[in-house]
C-alpha cells in the first residue's frame, strides 16, 4: 500500500532523512518510534507529500508521490492524516468541520457529507457532541473528532503523527483506544508514536529511527524481544523502564 525506497531530505545542507527504505502493507499496523529530531514525523509526512523530498521514491497504492503530474489533493484525500494539535477549524461546528473536505474535495452533496460524518463521529463515541465548536471538547475529544474527520474520506490508509502526544495522560487512553480498533478492524496504519504499550498491542511492525536513518525495521516480537542495535536497545530501556 505504502512504499518508501531510498528517500532522503535535506533542510540546506542538514540531511534530515538518510536513504530511508520501508514498506506497509495493506491492512498493516506499522509504528515509527525513536528519539526526538529522529526524522519520524518528516518521515511520515513525506508520504502524503506534506513534506517535499529531495531523493529517492515513495509510492501509494501504486502512485508516484514524487511525481510532479500526481494529482496531489487528490492523493491526499485517500490518506486520512491525524496531526499532534488537531487542526480543526475553530471558527466551524463540529459537523462543519467533518463535511467541509467531503464536499470540497470528494464533491458529496451536503446531506450525504453530513450522513457520512455523523456516521464516523458517532464510530468514535461522540455524536452527542456534533453541535458543538472544537474548543467547547476536551484535548481527546478534538483528537476524536480528528480521526473521524479523516475517516470520513473513506482513506485507503491512514497516517498518525504523534496523535497523543498533545494530550493530557487521562484523555491518551481514549484516542488510543479508538486506534486500536480501526487496526483491529484491518485498517493500514502508519503511526509515529511513543505509546509502547499500543506498538505492542497492535503494531504488525516496528521501525526504529535515529539521525535521520531507519535503523531497525523489525517485526513487533523481534523489536521488543532482541533488538539488534545498540541504540534501540537503549532507547527501549529508557522508555520501557519508566
Amino acid at each position: 500500500m505504502i512504499s518508501i525506497k531510498d528517500v532522503s531530505k535535506w533542510y540546506g545542507s542538514f540531511q534530515v532523512l538518510k536513504h530511508c527504505s520501508t514498506h506497509v502493507n495493506k491492512g498493516e499496523v506499522v509504528v515509527v518510534c525513536g528519539p526526538s529530531g529522529s526524522g519520524k514525523s518528516t518521515l511520515i509526512k513525506t508520504v502524503n507529500a506534506l513534506e517535499p523530498f529531495q531523493q529517492g521514491e515513495i509510492t501509494v497504492d501504486g502512485v508516484s508521490v514524487g511525481d510532479p503530474k500526481t494529482d496531489l489533493p487528490k492523493l491526499r484525500a485517500r490518506i486520512g492524516m491525524v496531526f499532534q494539535n488537531f487542526e480543526l477549524f475553530p471558527h466551524m461546528k463540529i459537523t462543519e468541520n467533518l463535511t467541509l473536505g467531503q464536499i470540497k474535495v470528494l464533491r458529496r452533496s451536503p446531506d450525504e457529507a453530513v450522513e457520512r460524518g455523523l456516521k464516523m463521529l458517532d464510530r468514535v463515541g461522540l455524536i452527542a457532541q456534533k453541535d458543538k465548536y472544537p474548543s467547547q471538547l476536551s484535548g481527546g475529544q478534538q483528537q476524536r473528532v480528528a480521526i473521524a474527520r479523516a475517516l470520513s474520506m473513506d482513506p485507503i490508509a491512514m497516517l498518525f503523527d504523534e496523535p497523543t502526544s498533545a494530550l493530557d495522560p487521562e484523555m491518551i487512553n481514549e484516542v488510543l483506544d479508538v486506534m486500536v480498533q480501526l487496526a483491529e478492524e484491518g485498517m493500514t496504519m502508519m503511526c509515529v508514536s511513543h505509546e509502547m504499550g499500543f506498538a505492542r498491542k497492535v503494531a504488525h511492525r516496528v521501525i526504529f529511527m535515529d539521525e535521520g536513518a531507519i535503523v531497525e525495521d523489525a517485526t513487533k516480537d523481534d523489536f521488543f524481544g532482541k533488538p539488534r542495535s545498540e541504540r534501540a536497545q537503549q532507547f527501549l530501556s529508557k522508555i520501557l523502564h519508566h
